[in-house]
């Protein structure tokens, strides 16, 4: 079973950043389309940002855009998620997923933006 460990959050000022990192315990990850996603406290979770195997091909949330940086290591096993000028309504619960060819969540890692 492959486990995902997101690590990386915290207690932040707005404007301020953050990279999170997502380790995947399975050999063959660069096969594996990555994503994140985020649950902020009574809101459904929703996607962030997605990454291809290869790292060539990426897509973003508009509430991601031009903020925001996904990134992987294949040889590291590691997926990332570079976070900018950060701001309150960022707050939420940071998960790491493999989207394709299956899917897979990791545990979560709390991201809080204050004002």
């Amino acid at each position: 079973q492959v486990q995902l460990v997101e690590s990386g959050g915290g207690l932040v000022q707005a404007g301020g950043s953050l990279r999170l990192s997502c380790v995947v315990s399975d050999r063959t990850f660069g096969t594996y389309t990555m994503a994140w996603f985020r649950q902020a406290p009574g809101k459904e979770r929703e996607f962030v940002a997605r990454i291809s195997w290869s790292g060539v091909i990426t897509y973003y949330a508009d509430s991601a855009k031009d903020r925001f940086t996904i990134s992987r290591d294949n040889a590291k096993n590691t997926v990332y998620l570079q976070m900018n000028s950060l701001k309150p309504e960022d707050t939420a619960v940071y998960y790491c997923a493999v989207t394709l060819p299956f899917v897979s969540w990791g545990q979560g890692t709390q991201v809080t933006v204050s004002s």
